[in-house]
């Protein structure tokens, strides 16, 4: 029995003997901060964004509390250069909104302010405080909490202190808040130890917390592959037992948290966490069911995929979803295209747009797929199809489709995957590169059957019907 099998058996031993989740929710009292003054921490105004700084100065000179908060804070500690900045404060939505013409209030579960200088957005967030805190301190509020059935809250809009915001923040390497006023480093929940020991922790009880929001789970898998850092074994616990819970986020949520986890240059890492705790089954049933039907090179492509990813997004060249997606769902397609030809004597082509179909109405009401990735998705799948067909006048207009450099790409990871094509990859790269003459050549000589697939007869469909796409 592996370790983290006997860890999560524990976790559920102990729910299911009675222990209570609220148990641990002493844990979560506001406490008083760690303060790291300026000449005991490497931040620097130098690394943090102009427009924060304006942010926070503006809000301090209106009367109110502002500080760089949560993962900024974390990076800037660890040394490394940010890409987004958020502010907290005591100031509500509306009053950050009057201070800034440049802003507008977004949201409804969680109603936060954005704070526009050109490109770049400053978010900007009210202190949080929990909904039971409020309540039974008497404290009145227009925003109500609200929680489903299963826990998890459907609105976040209760106003707190500092101290009660840092306490329903999610893991203890977030809960850092930096001023510009003394130029110091709260850390309210120890972060600063568990940064030196390399652990995601969860701040509470972990199954409470996810509860409240399944997406945290991601979160943990998100932080432990972008830092390399453990995720802590009582905050690793209950992720396997409660990972059905993702099925409740909505699918638009879960698209862009797909992006945050495997697009972010750690995609490699990421993914072999979320096949660890469970998370891959969830989020992508129809690539872990071929994964575990034995769909050959499945797991093989997907990483080589995320390499390839996490290589041009080090090299700083543009990245796609369409492709990505291509790549995560193809071992569903080649599963069910599999079938259609087996099961229902479907030809090669219309089986992939059937299969295409399919798989992708399985995939939607789990992450959403805007029409934008999943039109060229459709793309890179069919000239799988339509490359290996090298002869005619078919082969030099292909040169002018809009995808051809996309699916020419996923020929080779397929190929880098393991899988023998016959030299599709070496063909192609070849008559991209050549001139008119040498790919005239090479195309009278896949004609002719010297170098490539020769031309194939149209077979009749074997089917009657077909299904309903």
């Amino acid at each position: 029995m592996s370790d983290l099998l006997r860890r999560s058996l524990n976790w559920l031993s102990r729910r299911v003997n009675g222990r209570n989740a609220h148990d641990d929710e002493p844990s979560r009292r506001p406490a008083a901060p760690h303060i790291i003054p300026r000449d005991q921490h490497n931040i620097s105004r130098r690394n943090i964004s102009d427009s924060a700084l304006k942010v926070m100065s503006r809000l301090n000179s209106g009367g109110f509390e502002a500080y760089l908060v949560g993962g900024s804070v974390r990076d800037l500690l660890l040394g490394k250069r940010p890409k987004d900045f958020d502010v907290a404060t005591d100031a509500t939505p509306e009053e950050v909104r009057e201070l800034f013409r440049n802003s507008r209030i977004i949201g409804r579960r969680f109603r936060i302010v954005h704070v526009r200088f050109g490109r770049e957005i400053i978010e900007v967030t009210t202190f949080r405080a929990r909904h039971e805190a409020s309540v039974s301190q008497g404290r009145p509020t227009n925003h109500r909490s609200a929680r489903s059935a299963s826990g998890m809250l459907l609105r976040d809009n209760v106003f707190g202190s500092i101290e009660e915001d840092a306490a329903r923040r999610d893991f203890t390497i977030n809960a850092f808040y930096y001023t510009t006023r003394d130029f110091s480093v709260y850390d309210y929940a120890n972060g600063l130890r568990d940064l030196e020991l390399r652990c995601v922790r969860m701040i509470g009880d972990p199954e409470l917390r996810y509860r409240e929001d399944p997406v945290r789970m991601l979160r943990a898998i998100r932080f432990a592959g972008k830092l390399g850092f453990d995720i802590e074994p009582d905050t690793a616990a209950p992720i396997a037992a409660l990972a059905p819970l993702l099925r409740d986020v909505a699918a638009a949520r879960l698209f862009d948290e797909i992006l945050k986890l495997l697009m972010a240059g750690h995609g490699v890492d990421t993914w072999r966490l979320l096949c660890r705790y469970g998370l891959a089954e969830i989020l992508f049933p129809g690539t872990h069911a071929a994964i575990q039907a034995g769909t050959p090179l499945a797991d093989e492509l997907i990483v080589n995929a995320l390499l390839n990813t996490d290589q041009r997004i080090r090299e700083e060249k543009p990245v796609t979803p369409a492709f990505l997606y291509a790549a995560l769902l193809w071992p569903a397609l080649r599963m069910e295209m599999a079938r259609l030809m087996a099961e229902e004597g479907m030809d090669e082509v219309p089986a992939l747009q059937h299969a295409a179909q399919r798989v992708i109405d399985q995939q939607l009401p789990i992450t959403t797929i805007p029409r934008r990735f999943s039109q060229p998705m459709r793309e890179i799948w069919e000239l799988q199809l339509r490359l290996p067909r090298r002869s005619g006048k078919r082969t030099h207009e292909l040169v002018e489709h809009p995808r051809l450099r996309a699916g020419y790409d996923f020929v080779l990871l397929r190929e880098q995957a393991g899988e023998d094509l016959g030299g599709l990859g070496r063909w192609w790269t070849d008559y991209i590169g050549g001139d008119d003459g040498q790919r005239q050549t090479m195309v009278e000589a896949a004609g002719r059957g010297g170098s490539g697939n020769p031309r194939r007869r149209r077979q009749k469909p074997r089917y009657r019907n077909t299904p309903k796409a």
